[in-house]
């Protein structure tokens, strides 16, 4: 395997969201009359498109699951777009990938104004030669439509690509854009959730991440 282009998912890959994300919803839920004091529970919508999980979750209709997108928006683009911190050794990881001439990409789920807000706040944009994400409108939220367009956009050859990501839908999308998979331990998909997806490769910690490209022929 020589990969030459990495795509990495934000949320619980690069950055640990789990205040701002779980706050913001908390906050789009009490909009809606639902009471929600423990934020552990939220943690599941960390990674997935947040319409899809208000449905799956709350049951709410597309209609219902899209004013909560919108109201999510209201906490998130002000205050919980920035309860948030880097994983500790992530830096370490994208310096060594830069040294070796490697290309890094952001492949996220988050509409990419607010994933390059956040890249910018903590001093990361200069590592990536792209930052794709969904629209504001909903569009291209889908892990594998995300992935395909920066493919497409720098027309990459697939089998020169890895996708590193902490939940199914990086997986799954890899997979679907028939590229090989990372899967990171240390975010918020469990290990039963990840292992079932088959990816090439598989980390528990941010140094197995580091090690991996360290003693991987990549």
């Amino acid at each position: 395997m020589n990969y030459q282009h990495i795509l990495l998912d934000l949320d619980g890959t690069l950055t640990d969201p789990r205040e701002g994300i779980t706050k913001s919803v908390q906050y789009a839920l009490g909009k809606h009359g639902i009471v929600e004091e423990d934020l552990s529970k939220l943690e599941c919508f960390i990674g997935p498109p947040l319409q899809v999980t208000f449905a799956e979750i709350y049951e709410f209709n597309e209609e219902k699951a899209w004013h909560a997108v919108q109201s999510y928006r209201e906490y998130f683009k002000e205050t919980g777009l920035f309860e948030n911190e880097v994983y500790a050794g992530i830096r370490e990881v994208l310096d060594l990938l830069k040294s070796q001439g490697k290309l890094l990409y952001v492949a996220t789920s988050k509409p990419m104004v607010f994933a390059q807000r956040i890249l910018e706040h903590f001093e990361l944009e200069s590592y990536f030669t792209m930052v794709c994400g969904s629209e504001l409108d909903g569009s291209r939220s889908d892990k594998t439509d995300v992935i395909q367009h920066v493919l497409d956009t720098y027309q990459l050859d697939p089998s020169q690509c890895v996708m590193v990501g902490d939940r199914k839908h990086d997986l799954i999308g890899a997979h679907n854009c028939k590229m090989d998979s990372i899967a990171v331990g240390y975010g918020y998909g469990s290990e039963d959730e990840l292992s079932a997806c088959k990816p090439t490769i598989f980390v528990q910690t941010v140094e197995e991440l580091r090690q991996s490209f360290v003693t991987v022929a990549v």
